[in-house]
């Protein structure tokens, strides 16, 4: 993952009040989250739904073992 050139947030002047340090964190937190959520989407592999149809168990009912018996 490549690290930006530019800072995300820079403070010019001022100070933050407890409410304002909060919210910026909590929208830091929620964007870190985002992307590491959307990097582990990029690694999962694909997996196939299909079966080839010989290769299928075969169907039993859900009253099955009472026939059989």
């Amino acid at each position: 993952m490549a690290v930006p050139a530019e800072p995300l947030v820079r403070i010019v002047r001022g100070a933050l009040s407890d409410e304002e340090l909060a919210a910026l964190a909590a929208v830091l937190m929620a964007r870190a989250a985002a992307a590491r959520q959307a990097a582990a989407a990029e690694q999962a592999e694909p997996i196939a739904t299909w079966q080839r149809r010989e290769r299928r168990p075969p169907y039993f009912s859900p009253v099955s073992w009472q026939q059989a018996a």
